[in-house]
C-alpha cells in the first residue's frame, strides 16, 4: 500500500520539504521559504509556470476580482511579469507597449504626471515635518525667558534645562506614544490619503495654538498634539510614496521625504531669522509660522491617487488597477504590476495568515521574516538619533551661543546648517538606487564620527580667537554634508519598504516610533548633557555613538536597492545569523584586502543568488545603470 502523501498544511514550514511542496503546487521546481531562506535565493513567484497554467490562473483571478473585461490585458501583463527582460519575445505585445517597457530601463525617470504630483505632495508633507522641528530652535532663545524658565545665563538652573528639554521634546513624545501607533488603525479605515489629511490637520491647528500660549504648560500641550500629526504623517507618507513608485526609482523618489524635510528645516531657519527683530512676539511667530506648508498638504492630498497596494489589501482590485493606470505610463504596465503584486501577496499569505492589530504587532517579533525587517528598521532609525544630527537641528542656536555667538550670529549659523543639510541631500536622489542604502550608510557614518569629534574639540580653542567660532561652524557644516546623503534619507526610505504589505503600517509605526522616541530622549536630555559635559564632552559622546551605529548597520542591515517591495520578502527571509556571518567572514576581509592592501585581484562572493527571470532582471538593471 502506497504511503499517503502529507498535505502542505501538515508540513513543517521551516523545512526544505515545505519549499518543494509549495513549489510543486504552483508549477515551480521549488519555492523559497519566506521564513527561512538559508540559501539566500531571490525568486520570481511567476517564473517557470507554463503559459497555459499561467493563463488559467489569470482567468480565475479576473473572474474572482470582477475584472473579466481586462482578462487579455492581465494575461499580457502576467507574461511580462513572469520574465521581465524577455518582453521583446512576447508576441502578444504591440510596439507601443514594448517601447514603454524599454523606457523603464533606458529612461526610468520618464513617469506620468500623477506619480510626480504624488511625490510633490509627499514632499510638502516632509517640509511640514522639517519646519515643525526648527520652529522651536530659534524660539528657544526667548520663550524660556518669557515663561520664567531660562536655561542659559546666570539664572539658569538644572530644573529649567529639564523643562526646556521636555517642551522641545513634546512633539516626539506625542509621536512615539500616540501618533505613530494611530497610523495602523487609521490606515486600515481611511487609507493612506485619509491618514495624511488627518495628520495635516494636527500639524495645522496645534501649531497656530502654540503661538498664543501663556505659559510653558500650554506650550507643552500644543506640542504634544502636534506630535500626533507628526507621528501619523511620518509613519504613512514614506509608505504611500514607496507603494506608488516603480522599483527602479523607488529609492530616489521615496528619499524625497528626507530631502524635503531638510528643506523644511531650512525654511524654518529662514522664518526664525525673518522675524528675529519683531520684538517680544518673535518666538510666537517662529513657532506659529510652521502652519504655512500644512495648508497645501490639507488641500492637495485628495488630488492624488490612493495607494494601489492598499486597495489590493482591501480586495478592491478594480480600484487598484485604476490607481496604477494613473501611476504607470500604460495599462499594460498597470496590469503587470497588479498581477505581480497579487502573486507575491498570495505567497505572503502562506506565512502571515489573517490577523488583527494586536497580533500584527506581536508578529513583528515572532514571524522570522518580519522580525528581521523589524530589527533592520530599528537599527537605521536608532542610528539617526545616535549620529547626533538632532542635537544640531533642535539646539543649533543654543550650541552656537555656547560657542560665543550673539543671537543674530547664532541664527545665521543655524541658517547655514539648514542650507548645507538641504543642498547635500540632493545627491542621494541618484546614489540611493545606484550604490544602495547600506553602502551610503557604511560610507557616511565614519565621516560623521570624525567631523562631530572635530567640532567638539574646536571648543577648546580660546573663545577670543577668531578661529573658535569659525572652526566649530565649519565642522558642523561638514558633518551635515555627510549626514544628508546617507543617514538623512535612508531610514525612512528603508523602513517604508522592508515590511510585507500585511505588516507595513504597524511596522512603519514601530520604526517611526523608535526614531521619534529617541528624538524625544535626545531633546529632553541634551540641555542637561550640555550643561554637565560641556560641548567638548557632549560632541565626543555622540561621535562615539556614530561608531557604535556603524557596527550595528554593518551586521544587521541588508541591502534593498532595486528590488520590488514584494521581492524583499526573499531578502528578509535570509536568517540574521547568515547575513552577519557573511559580513564578518567574507565582506569585511574582502574590503580589507581590496581597499587597505590595494589588491585588485580579489573577488567578493555575492550573498544573494538571483534565480530565473529575477536574475536576468537584475542583470539588465545593472546594464541600464552603465548605459
Amino acid at each position: 500500500m502506497a504511503e499517503e502523501k502529507p498535505t502542505i498544511a501538515q508540513i513543517d514550514k521551516s523545512s526544505d520539504e515545505y519549499d518543494a511542496a509549495v513549489g510543486a503546487e504552483r508549477g515551480l521546481p521549488k519555492s523559497v521559504n519566506l521564513n527561512r531562506n538559508v540559501t539566500a535565493r531571490i525568486q520570481n513567484p511567476l517564473a517557470g509556470i507554463p503559459r497555459e497554467t499561467l493563463f488559467k490562473s489569470v482567468d480565475d483571478f479576473a473572474v474572482e476580482v470582477g475584472m473579466t473585461e481586462q482578462t487579455s490585458l492581465l494575461q499580457k501583463g502576467a507574461l511580462v511579469a513572469q520574465d521581465p527582460p524577455a518582453f521583446e519575445s512576447v508576441e502578444l505585445l504591440d510596439e507601443v507597449e514594448k517601447d514603454a517597457l524599454r523606457n523603464e530601463v533606458l529612461h526610468k525617470w520618464r513617469q506620468p504626471w500623477s506619480l510626480y504630483f504624488t511625490v510633490i505632495l509627499c514632499s510638502i508633507g516632509a517640509a511640514v515635518q522639517g519646519w515643525d522641528q526648527t520652529g522651536s530652535n530659534g524660539a528657544n532663545l526667548s520663550w524660556p525667558i518669557e515663561f520664567g524658565v531660562p536655561d542659559t545665563g546666570d539664572n539658569a538652573t538644572d530644573y529649567n534645562t529639564w523643562i526646556v528639554g521636555i517642551v522641545n521634546g513634546g512633539p516626539y513624545i506625542g509621536s512615539a506614544l500616540l501618533g505613530c501607533w494611530l497610523s495602523d488603525p487609521l490606515n486600515f479605515i481611511f487609507g493612506r490619503r485619509g491618514v495624511i489629511f488627518f495628520s495635516a490637520i494636527f500639524c495645522l491647528i496645534p501649531v497656530i495654538g502654540s503661538a498664543f500660549c501663556q505659559n510653558w504648560q500650554q506650550l507643552f500641550v500644543t506640542r504634544l498634539l502636534l506630535g500626533i500629526g507628526m507621528g501619523a504623517k511620518a509613519s504613512t507618507v514614506p509608505i504611500y510614496a514607496a507603494e506608488n513608485c516603480p522599483a527602479a526609482i523607488r529609492g530616489g523618489l521615496v528619499m524625497s521625504w528626507q530631502m524635503w524635510t531638510a528643506f523644511g528645516i531650512f525654511l524654518g531657519f529662514c522664518a526664525n531669522l525673518a522675524v528675529y527683530k519683531v520684538g517680544d512676539i518673535a518666538w510666537r511667530l517662529q513657532l506659529g509660522s510652521a502652519f504655512i506648508p500644512a495648508v497645501p498638504l490639507v488641500i492637495g492630498v485628495y488630488f492624488c491617487p490612493e495607494s494601489p497596494r492598499w486597495y489590493i489589501k482591501k480586495g478592491r482590485y478594480q480600484d487598484a488597477f485604476n490607481s496604477l493606470c494613473r501611476l504607470r505610463n500604460t495599462p499594460l504596465q498597470a496590469a503587470r504590476d497588479l498581477y505581480y503584486i497579487h502573486a507575491q501577496i498570495t505567497e505572503e499569505a502562506d506565512i502571515i495568515g489573517k490577523n488583527n492589530y494586536v497580533t500584527r504587532f506581536i508578529e513583528l517579533f515572532t514571524i522570522p521574516r518580519v522580525r528581521r525587517a523589524t530589527l533592520a528598521s530599528f537599527v537605521v532609525m536608532l542610528a539617526q538619533q545616535m549620529c547626533g544630527i538632532n542635537i544640531i537641528a533642535f539646539y543649533s542656536s543654543t550650541v552656537f551661543k555656547e560657542a560665543g555667538a550673539g543671537d543674530l550670529q547664532a541664527l545665521l549659523a543655524s541658517l547655514g546648517f539648514g542650507l548645507v543639510n538641504f543642498v547635500f541631500a540632493w545627491p542621494a536622489v541618484w546614489t540611493i538606487d545606484t550604490y544602495g542604502r547600506r553602502a551610503l550608510l557604511l560610507f557616511t557614518f565614519p565621516q560623521m564620527a570624525w567631523t562631530l569629534l572635530a567640532a567638539g574639540l574646536c571648543f577648546i580653542i580660546p573663545e577670543e580667537n577668531r578661529a573658535h567660532l569659525g572652526m566649530i561652524a565649519f565642522f558642523i557644516f561638514l558633518f551635515a554634508a555627510f549626514y544628508s546623503p546617507g543617514e538623512g534619507p535612508v531610514p525612512f526610505t528603508y523602513s517604508a519598504e522592508v515590511f510585507p504589505l500585511s505588516h507595513r503600517e504597524v511596522g512603519m509605526s514601530w520604526a517611526v516610533a523608535t526614531c521619534l522616541f529617541w528624538a524625544a530622549v535626545l531633546s529632553i536630555t541634551f540641555p542637561r548633557l550640555l550643561r554637565a559635559f560641556h560641548p567638548v564632552g557632549a560632541f565626543s559622546f555622540y561621535a562615539g555613538l556614530n561608531v557604535t551605529a556603524l557596527c550595528l548597520i554593518f551586521l544587521f542591515v541588508p541591502e534593498t536597492k532595486q528590488r520590488t517591495l514584494e521581492e524583499l520578502d526573499y531578502v528578509f527571509a535570509v536568517p540574521t545569523r547568515i547575513h552577519a556571518s557573511y559580513q564578518l567572514k567574507k565582506a569585511l576581509p574582502w574590503w580589507m584586502k581590496r581597499y587597505i592592501m590595494r589588491r585588485k585581484d580579489v573577488r567578493l562572493e555575492p550573498l544573494y543568488r538571483f534565480e530565473g527571470a529575477t536574475a536576468a532582471d537584475q542583470e539588465i538593471a545593472v546594464k541600464a545603470m552603465a548605459y
